[in-house]
């Protein structure tokens, strides 16, 4: 990135609460999910039941993201808590994202809520533009974004922390002293629970303490941490903007809420994880050639395996076959808490070419499967699933929203 860009960094308020607001709107119901004691969740039986957002409401009350859905009932005994909506945030995650690249087409994802925009004509009113995005996104998709201006991703990321929601601040490298210094030294990127308290030990209150400590101590105390956080304390960030690239693989996992110990039982897990695989592959317009399986084990042993199919294919019931097949030869009999699969290898569906391996009804089982999807697209996940799944507790189509494009923060910065 070049030292004359200007970086915005756009922000969802309270994501999931308002895109779920939003989702509801659009369905004629108006339930305001930010303006009462409500949080996104799990299920309190399950081992996910963690809070997963707030709304303001909710946390003035001593709720907390992260901690047990029982202990945020005990700090606040009237809260809502919604089961989350994955589809529902991926697809609004990705809409914001295409309205985004019609400003600029360096787009950088920072997370599900989060992205950075580059711009380099030095003559724009770059404020004001902020002001029109923010204002645009209000009206066209119905909710709130803070957003950060400054010459690079770390304080521009520092400034849209500032003040929440529906804001907009600036932090160019001559106001860090009057802006970012006073903050307390939590408030810096990469200063979690752990290394706070350290700071802290060390006469380290503010974040301007930081960027004026001695050095050497901070170094001999942190490593390179120590210098990765002085430097962030200075406004220092030499991140670029990634050129956009293909999808590599797509992945589902879960934690199980009980200890898996039956092989027909991790059959029924693996099939759910693979219906959602089958359906974003084939959503990407990809077939795959290279199925993967990883198991984490109930004393937390994590094994993986994978197996290259001799064609391409986006049938979820070769995936499955491939997948169980896997489970065999690396299942060593230990109670499972987690799995997961994951496909690689991929190529556009137009690619495709005849192979002499590919089994003879297996274009019938790719059209059965785009009917299917169409049909779930249109009615929900749960509209149509194999019967085995009745009465079983375990959810036909399991996982969260796609974690490998939506890059862990320390990827980025």
């Amino acid at each position: 990135m070049k030292p004359e860009s200007t970086v915005m960094h756009i922000d969802v308020n309270s994501a999931f609460l308002s895109w779920h607001t939003a989702y509801y709107k659009q369905m004629g119901i108006e339930n305001d999910f930010l303006e009462k004691p409500t949080v996104i969740g799990g299920n309190e039986k399950k081992r996910h039941g963690i809070v997963l957002a707030k709304s303001i409401p909710a946390k003035k009350s001593g709720v907390k993201t992260g901690q047990s859905l029982m202990e945020a009932k005990i700090a606040c005994p009237n809260l809502e808590i919604i089961y989350p909506r994955y589809d529902v945030y991926v697809k609004a995650s990705k809409s914001l994202r295409e309205f985004l690249k019609t400003y600029t087409p360096d787009v950088d994802v920072f997370s599900i809520d989060e992205c950075f925009l580059n711009f380099t004509d030095k003559n724009k009113n770059y404020e004001k533009l902020a002001y029109e995005i923010k204002n645009t996104i209000k009206k066209n998709f119905g909710y709130t974004v803070n957003v950060g201006i400054s010459t690079n991703k770390l304080l521009a990321k520092q400034a849209s922390e500032f003040e929440k929601p529906d804001k907009i601040h600036t932090l160019y490298k001559e106001e860090i002293k009057t802006k970012l210094w006073p903050l307390d030294v939590s408030e810096l990127f990469m200063i979690g629970r752990r290394t706070a308290p350290k700071l802290k030990k060390l006469g380290i209150s503010t974040i301007g303490d930081l960027a004026n400590c001695d050095y050497n101590l901070l170094i001999a105390s942190l490593k390179s941490h120590g210098k990765l956080i002085y430097d962030y304390a200075w406004g220092i960030d030499n991140s670029i903007f990634r050129e956009e690239h293909d999808i590599k693989g797509i992945g589902n996992g879960s934690t199980i809420s009980f200890d898996v110990e039956e092989r027909q039982v991790a059959y029924k897990i693996i099939m759910s994880l693979c219906e959602n695989v089958g359906i974003r592959l084939r959503k990407e317009n990809k077939l795959c050639k290279v199925v993967s399986i990883g198991i984490k084990s109930k004393d937390f042993k994590y094994s993986i395996k994978q197996k290259k199919i001799n064609y391409y294919t986006s049938s979820t019931e070769e995936i499955i076959e491939t997948a169980k097949y896997l489970f065999d030869v690396l299942w060593d009999q230990s109670p499972i808490r987690h799995m997961n699969v994951r496909v690689s290898d991929l190529i556009d569906r137009k690619n495709k070419q005849i192979n002499f391996f590919e089994k003879e009804n297996a274009l019938e089982k790719e059209k059965l499967d785009e009917a299917i999807d169409k049909i779930r697209e249109k009615y929900g996940s749960y509209s149509i699933i194999k019967a085995s799944y009745l009465d079983s507790g375990i959810e036909p189509v399991m996982g969260g929203y796609p974690s490998e494009e939506y890059p862990d923060m320390k990827s980025i910065l």
